[in-house]
Formats: C-alpha cells, structure tokens, sequence
C-alpha cells in the first residue's frame, strides 16, 4: 500500500518483491487468436519475474481472454481468466461513482466542505476540513496526508516481520484518518495535487453519513447488482479471496529482491474504501465500459468525474474524480484506475465511448510492466 506513481496511474496499495515463474501461457475466447501485442507484453511481465498474469479485453468483436505464468507457484497451476483477485485503489473509482451519484440526485455537493459532513474528523496538524472539499478529496487536491505513508503503519503492515504479526487486524476508518491526522498536511487544500489513500477513506465515510448506508452497501446496490458484477465484492474484513483465484505474492521489502511469501490471506480494512474490493477482468471490463458510455452517471456527472488535475509526477496522465485519463504512445486516449495491494497489482481502462476495455492482474506485487500490456491492446 506505500504509494508510487507508474505510467498508468499514481496508485496506493503496492509493494515490492521479487520472483521468477515459468511462461506458462493459454488463450480463450473471442473470435481468432488476435491481439498477439497484448499477448507479447503478457508473456514479458512473466519473464521479467511476475508469476502470473490474467487479462481480458472486450470490443466490438467480442470478449478475448489470455493468462501467463503460474497462479500457485508450489503446484505450478497456472492463472485463470476467470481469476478473481484484490483489486486495490481501483475501488477508487466505484467509490467515486457512488458520490456523484448521490450529487445528481442532489443529496450532496461536490462543494460541500467535508466538516459539514464529518464535522471535527479533519483536524490536527494544520488539517482543517473545513477548508476541504468533497470535489477535493476524489482528485487528490485535499492536501490531506496519505496515512499510508506513516512510518509506523507501514512498518507494521508492510514490513515481513509487521506483516506477519498484524496480518488480520481490522483498522476502522476513523483509525486510518487519526493517523494521518498526526502529520501535516502535504500543502494547502487547492494548491497542488498529490495520492493521498485518506481522502478515499473520507469519502467512504461521507458516503456513509450522507446514506445512513456503508459505502459497501452502496456500491452493492447502485453499481454491482445493476450491472450483475457477479465476481465483485466488498469483503470488509474477510481475509480470504473468493475462488476461482490464485496465489499472491510478495518479499514484504523495499527492494525489488529478497525471500518471496505467499501473502494471499489479509484483513483489507486496512484498505477501507481507498483500496478493499474485489473483482476478475470481466467485470471490471463491464464497469468501466459503463462508467464511460453513461450509464451508471447523468452527463453532467460524468463530465466532472472526466474533469482532470494534470500533475507533474507522471506526463500524459490527468486525475479527475477517482478516473484516470492516460494518453497512450499512439495518441489513444484511455480512462480508468490502476491498484495494487499486497501480492496484487491491477490495471483496468477503456476508450473515451466505453467500447474497447482492458483489465488485468498480476499475482505478484514487484515486477512486470502493465503499461507495455495497455499499450500492446490499444496501440
């Protein structure tokens, strides 16, 4: 979860670790074997040490499938494409779409200042919600410090020694903002940008007031259950991951090289609504086509949510309000979210219409460039 910026996006839940699989590599699906820059960039993230890749793309021709590498690296199974795995700050968008929904139907403003919802959470240090926007949490112009980056939290959960001891606590949101509350604040609210895991910890718990409903409960009925994301969850602080899955790995250090652990059992409240979900590539694929063809916001919602901050930590990618617009190498133009937690790293985009999507994950948290991957399916 210690935050880093990639071609695709500047993600929150990623680690580092090293490991070397077999290219074991399937297709399925889809009219043709096509795709084969897709299935190129697949097969390097394995041989550059990902143990195994699942991906899926859908366009007008159809639903295409491809996996590389091993899900179980001690069986040698391989990756499946109906693989279902940790997802990460892609949540970021679900909880994002929720927010503006509650915005259309005039329960909220992206105006209202966070006090008026969570009155004296935001404070401590310079922090002052007041001064604070619902708009300015979703893109990351809050100031508000990421309590990812405390060193304490991530010597204790991202650490070999702090994760195994601390593995399965549950940390409650309040507890994840009162540690960035102990640290000032990254600048003053509107004056640059830069990823902070808190905001969307906010923005859960905006949800929430606002509702009188979880942000789970409302991702549950406003997006999952429309759309039949039959492989999507919110599993709160169940620590296993629903099958079919596979493995996750990590070496649980700093560096990209040391002992790799199996790391596939955790309590993702340490996540909360910046990064706990659950899904597989064909439902991310679904939910992001609809996100951008209009269906889950009026226009005047999806326009905001496509209002970007451009920033300086990554060319071509502008942040809007829990969406991503890249600008590929060819000039395409592709929307959506990139997220990684421990042993799982995931990217998920789709064009301007909502009419060609990628989503994919790697099983291991280090290694392998999912950016090659996107530019070999649009490009």
């Amino acid at each position: 979860m210690r935050a880093r910026t990639t071609a695709v996006a500047a993600t929150a839940l990623l680690l580092t670790a090293a490991l070397a699989a077999p290219a074991v590599a399937a297709s399925e699906g889809g009219p043709g074997s096509g795709h084969p820059a897709t299935r190129k960039a697949i097969e390097a993230a394995v041989e550059a040490g990902v143990p195994g890749v699942t991906a899926t793309a859908r366009d007008a021709r159809g639903t295409w499938s491809a996996t590389a590498g091993v899900g179980d690296t001690r069986t040698g199974a391989p990756r499946s494409a109906a693989d279902r795995y940790r997802v990460g700050s892609i949540t970021k968008t679900f909880v994002a779409t929720v927010l503006l929904q509650l915005a259309a139907e005039g329960r909220l403003s992206l105006d209202d200042t966070v006090d008026r919802w969570l009155p004296g959470v935001v404070r401590g240090h310079g922090h002052d919600g007041r001064r604070i926007t619902v708009r300015r949490l979703l893109n990351h112009t809050s100031g508000v410090y990421s309590y990812t980056e405390d060193e304490e939290f991530a010597r204790t959960y991202f650490t070999k020694d702090g994760f195994f001891e601390h593995r399965y606590d549950t940390r409650t949101p309040r507890e994840l903002v009162a540690i960035a509350m102990r640290h000032r604040p990254d600048f003053a609210p509107g004056a640059s940008w830069n990823y902070s895991n808190t905001n969307y910890v906010l923005a859960g718990m905006v949800i929430e007031k606002v509702t009188g409903r979880s942000y789970a409960t409302e991702i549950r009925h406003r997006v999952i259950e429309p759309l039949h994301l039959t492989a999507t969850s919110l599993p709160g602080t169940e620590v296993t991951v629903p099958r079919p899955s596979s493995r996750a790995y990590s070496t649980l250090a700093e560096k990209t090289a040391g002992t790799v652990h199996d790391v596939t059992y955790l309590n993702p409240s340490i996540a909360s609504a910046a990064g706990e979900m659950i899904s597989d590539s064909a439902d991310l694929d679904r939910f992001y086509g609809a996100l951008l063809r209009g269906d889950l916001l009026p226009p005047k919602q999806l326009k905001e949510m496509k209002t970007t901050v451009s920033n300086d930590q990554v060319p071509n990618v502008g942040y809007g309000l829990g969406l991503i617009e890249t600008t590929l190498s060819c000039g395409v133009h592709v929307w959506g979210h990139e997220g990684g937690i421990h042993g799982s790293a995931s990217t998920a985009v789709t064009t301007a219409d909502g009419r060609h999507s990628l989503a994919l994950n790697f099983n291991g948290d280090w290694t392998g460039d999912m950016g090659a991957v996107v530019e070999g399916e649009f490009c």
